[in-house]
């Protein structure tokens, strides 16, 4: 497959910027001047490269991106150029030592993310700049046309967005390995109490046997679950429905009205409503409030599960909100 793409003009003016030298220069001061202080919020080399899946593509990716570029190599086992290109872009990402940070996605495993950023072949490079997604290139290239997108890349974050990206501590190791631990469970006796509490109504002792299973075994997708559903029912025990939906109807951008009435929506089985008032909430506010609105749809999905059509077209609807 031949690149392309791998000019950035057209997404970005690259010729109304000036004095580029001096720009990377007290960018470059800013970063040892971070670094010399004690590396606050440093990382190590292994974490300028990351692997991303749908779940952490929020936390990983667009907000790390309001601090550093994060490019997005798109790529799968199976695939012969991938296995060239990888290596050069995690080479790469430990020289440029911390002005952007690798983020490397499993296609297979995050289909998803390939949809929502409408690759039709890979490997596919993106980069994500204060939250924008921006195209680089598809397919193998030169490793010399590759490094002058990158560097094109570096002066347009630090020159537009005011991105120096993070310190580098050469010194520090990563993540401790940790001691294996037997594996978790059974948990039979504690969900049965929950599934016990939620036909009792005790939403909150619920949530409680709930919460106690995922402190030993965070990955149980039943505890998740039943979490979620029990959130959800306790938020919307005593809440006079008429009023919500009266407050929601005459205030579209108080994102609390619109927020409880999602949980009203969802509850009665109105899944794509709920969803759909969410996403515009997304689209109509800034700030905490939209993080809010974002947030909660989020856990509305997590009721919903993942594999569910109608979360998958409200992820890709509030992808387009978002980028």
């Amino acid at each position: 497959m031949q690149p392309r793409n791998m000019s950035m003009s057209g997404v970005v003016d690259l010729a109304a910027v000036k004095a580029a030298g001096e720009a990377r220069q007290k960018a470059e001061q800013a970063r040892a001047e971070a670094a010399r202080q004690g590396g606050g919020g440093a990382v190590p080399p292994a974490g300028l490269v990351i692997d991303v899946d749908e779940a952490g593509f929020e936390r990983d990716v667009l907000q790390r991106s309001t601090e550093v570029p994060v490019v997005i190599d798109f790529w799968a086992e199976w695939c012969e150029p991938c296995k060239q290109l990888g290596p050069l872009l995690e080479r790469l990402a430990v020289e440029a030592n911390g002005r952007f940070i690798l983020a490397k996605v499993d296609v297979d495993a995050n289909q998803m993310l390939m949809q929502q950023f409408g690759i039709q072949g890979i490997p596919a490079v993106f980069a994500v700049v204060a939250g924008q997604a921006l195209p680089l290139f598809q397919g193998a290239a030169p490793e010399q046309q590759i490094r002058e997108t990158l560097a094109q890349l570096i002066q347009v974050a630090e020159e537009r967005f005011g991105l120096t990206g993070v310190a580098v501590d050469p010194d520090a190791q990563g993540a401790p390995a940790e001691a294996a631990e037997p594996p978790p469970g059974p948990y039979d006796a504690l969900l049965e109490a929950a599934v016990l509490a939620l036909d009792a109504n005790d939403f909150a002792g619920a949530v409680q046997a709930y919460k106690n299973v995922l402190a030993d075994d965070p990955a149980n997708s039943e505890a998740k679950l039943g979490l979620a559903q029990a959130e959800l029912l306790a938020r919307v025990q005593g809440v006079d429905p008429g009023q919500v939906r009266k407050d929601a109807a005459a205030n579209p951008a108080d994102v609390r009205a619109q927020i409880t009435a999602a949980d009203l929506d969802l509850v009665g089985g109105h899944v794509e409503d709920a969803f759909a008032r969410l996403v515009d909430t997304v689209r109509l506010t800034a700030g905490e409030d939209r993080e809010a609105a974002r947030v909660r749809l989020l856990e509305l999905f997590e009721v919903i599960g993942a594999d569910d059509p109608r979360v998958t077209a409200a992820r890709s609807a509030l992808a387009r909100v978002l980028f």
